[in-house]
């Protein structure tokens, strides 16, 4: 892969990773982008909607497609938050918590296969030139 560009090899990389994570979903007529969903908002307590979207990297026109139709489903309620009357807090139903579970599961058998098979010293080069990358962008000290 040394001959292909950074971008591409993230592309790729990323795609086959998604595939994965979508067949295994479709396994219990869900999605990755729900599965990822339901991991990022709080089991406990709920996550208010206006962090959702930063927290996963999402716009908020996408995510809200995304909460439609998890709502939809059963997995999720909207309550009103108590520290803030105009918004939000997202929770997750007992069926919600059941496929997180399930989502949780599949990220933890597909770390613990990668683990199998790089050194620790491979997996914090590629968290460190993670790190650089995602700065790098975030900054926009590529294109500015």
């Amino acid at each position: 892969m040394k001959d292909k560009t950074i971008d591409y090899i993230l592309r790729t990389t990323w795609l086959t990773v998604q595939k994965m994570y979508n067949e295994e979903a479709a396994k219990i007529e869900s999605t990755m982008a729900t599965g990822f969903t339901l991991l990022s908002i709080d089991p406990d307590k709920g996550t208010p909607s206006t962090s959702l979207g930063p927290k996963m990297g999402m716009e908020a026109t996408s995510l809200s497609r995304i909460l439609k139709s998890m709502e939809t489903k059963g997995l999720i309620a909207r309550k009103p938050n108590p520290d803030d009357g105009r918004g939000v807090i997202i929770t997750l139903t007992d069926f919600g918590l059941e496929k997180r579970d399930f989502s949780r599961e599949k990220v933890l058998t597909f770390n613990e296969a990668i683990r199998k098979e790089v050194t620790e010293e491979q997996l914090n080069h590629f968290y460190e030139v993670a790190e650089i990358i995602n700065n790098m962008v975030c900054n926009k000290k590529i294109y500015k």
